[in-house]
């Protein structure tokens, strides 16, 4: 059986704050991007209180030069684990695109 994937908002949160820092920006910097009034929603981001919208997760990835994928810590699986290098291969068979039953 299939697991349904959740995410993990904490581990997001880390993992927000750890690219952050990694290209040497601030908060204040994440802040003057969006043009928030005030960097509160980072923060609630930033300690797993709050994700992202949709939106200002895809803007999020851009300005921090990463994915979207690797910015989201999913049911405990770290991204580029492999997992998904494998079911997306090129040569699986057709399977790729297929709808899973439920």
């Amino acid at each position: 059986m299939m697991h349904f994937p959740t995410i993990d908002m904490g581990r997001t949160g880390e993992r927000i704050v750890a690219l952050r820092k990694a290209r040497g920006l601030s908060v204040r910097d994440i802040q003057a991007f969006f043009g928030f009034e005030t960097p509160q929603a980072i923060y609630k981001w930033q300690h797993g209180t709050a994700l992202p919208t949709v939106d200002n997760l895809v803007a999020l990835a851009v300005f921090l030069q990463v994915p979207v994928d690797e910015l989201l810590v999913v049911s405990g699986r770290e991204p580029n684990s492999g997992d998904e290098d494998r079911d997306n291969a090129p040569g699986d068979g057709g399977q790729m695109g297929r709808k899973l039953s439920a």
